[in-house]
């Protein structure tokens, strides 16, 4: 058994993470002593209006996080005096067992989870006053409870916190444990498959969609069920649009397809984007794009380690990105300092560089400013240092949107630098993005992504080649 499967055939560390909750409140907060008591709500079940369907499923990250339970309807209680992690789980209702089958059971949840208990929801009043009745002078942490809501439960006068408990778990969220590391290393294998089963595909397909049912239905064979997100299979210059979402184009006159798309795996993300050539081969102008992001890419995951600012590695990006402009002939009339100092690689770079992961896809962490007045940074998703142990998305891209670059070709200062003959020749391209998943460690990083994006690799899969040690079959 390799250590990644040896990782995961144990629990998922729910009581590391409460404790780990627990100690960051004790830094913010001197009413988190031993006497405080974690409760949080799982999702509840909702019906979709007028319907007596449910909406899909998806537990909030921050129960999941210290319960490790995605069902729905539960509740936790987590004392920090003993350490004891209580799940509530519904109550067996003879009727739904008609239609719905058993549910699981306290035994069976004692089992799976990370908890010392499991009663049924039906006992959490009583749980919740009886804690209250220990000592007067405890404290609840809740996370978007109202107070009165508590009452309602505990049926007692109990002291709370509404506010401190949400940003201690999003604050913990952001270093993964091997366990969380893990969970994201097998999204990204599944996610891996899918982009080389999209791939192979490619010579048959007639539309976005016929290459977006593969990789779902690639992901879904191989035991993931979700997305981590609504997946981006833009082809030309749809893959201009960043979240791109039709993908209902037909692709007889379209060079390449920008796929952004990634499972999920237990409750954690996989991001991962790949531009593909749709005639077996690059054309020439998008091999020389895609060959600049690629460039990209490596430059900054060449200087990324614990404590490097990720500015500096966004700025390095955009500086890779207007030397290959001007080597392509697309930009002009100056120096790549100049270019920056004006600002105008973010017309073709216009997003940040990347991202927090986890469970969430954007996830907790980052510290971004959206109300920056540079240009250059405003949509960067990460501000500051990076932190050793989290895992963030490299994904640097070229696009070519009418949108964006027509004002800058209009403007009297910044259209000079923009050659729109040499340009002409790139609207097609749409736009390309390279995204992997990293674990950021002291030194520099780990690549959890694996998905193919070497252009020959790609292509020889295109032509049904199989790679070395790839069954086929």
């Amino acid at each position: 058994m390799d250590q990644q499967a040896s990782i995961l055939k144990g629990k998922y560390p729910a009581k590391a993470h409460c404790a780990k909750v627990a100690s960051y409140l004790q830094t913010k907060s001197a009413n988190a002593t031993g006497k405080a008591v974690i409760y949080l709500e799982g999702q509840k079940t909702i019906l979709i209006e007028d319907n007596d369907e449910p909406r899909p499923f998806r537990q909030r990250r921050s129960f999941f996080y210290l319960s490790g339970c995605s069902l729905p309807d539960c509740h936790l209680v987590y004392e920090f005096s003993s350490s004891t992690l209580t799940l509530f789980i519904p109550d067996l209702d003879p009727d739904s067992v008609i239609w719905s089958g058993l549910p699981l059971m306290p035994a069976e949840a004692l089992r799976i989870y990370d908890i010392d208990n499991c009663l049924p929801n039906s006992g959490l009043a009583a749980h919740m006053s009886s804690l209250a009745q220990k000592d007067s002078d405890i404290r609840f942490y809740l996370k978007d409870i109202p107070r009165d809501a508590l009452l309602s439960i505990a049926e007692t006068t109990v002291s709370t916190d509404a506010k401190l408990l949400h940003p201690a778990i999003d604050e913990c969220r952001v270093t993964k444990d091997a366990y969380e590391v893990a969970l994201i290393r097998q999204a990204n294998t599944i996610s891996t498959a899918a982009h080389t089963a999209v791939l192979r595909a490619i010579p048959t397909a007639c539309n976005e969609q016929d290459l977006e049912a593969v990789f779902t239905a690639s992901c879904i064979s191989h035991g993931a069920k979700h997305q981590a997100y609504p997946g981006i299979f833009g082809s030309g210059e749809n893959a201009a649009t960043l979240h791109y979402q039709h993908n209902n184009q037909p692709l007889s006159s379209r060079a390449n397809i920008l796929v952004d798309a990634g499972a999920e795996w237990d409750c954690y993300c996989s991001d991962v984007t790949r531009t593909m050539p749709l005639r077996g081969t690059f054309d020439p102008a998008t091999r020389a794009i895609y060959t600049l992001v690629l460039r990209m890419q490596t430059a900054a995951l060449s200087q990324l380690k614990a404590g490097v600012t990720w500015e500096t590695l966004h700025l390095r990006a955009h500086e890779i990105a207007v030397q290959g402009l001007l080597d392509l002939g697309i930009l002009r009339h100056g120096t790549v300092e100049q270019l920056m100092r004006e600002r105008i690689s973010v017309a073709f770079f216009p997003h940040g560089l990347g991202h927090h992961l986890g469970m969430d896809t954007h996830d907790t962490g980052g510290n971004p400013d959206y109300g920056d007045r540079d240009s250059l940074f405003r949509f960067l998703r990460i501000r500051g240092p990076v932190v050793e142990g989290a895992v963030v998305t490299v994904e640097p891209g070229v696009y070519f949107c009418r949108f964006i670059l027509e004002p800058f070709l209009r403007d009297g200062v910044k259209g000079r630098f923009i050659d729109e003959g040499v340009l002409e020749g790139f609207w097609g391209v749409g736009g390309v993005r390279i995204e992997d998943d990293v674990l950021v460690t002291k030194d520099g990083y780990e690549n959890l992504t694996t998905a193919p994006k070497g252009i020959e690799e790609m292509e020889r899969i295109i032509a049904g080649e199989s790679l070395d040690g790839e069954a086929r079959g």
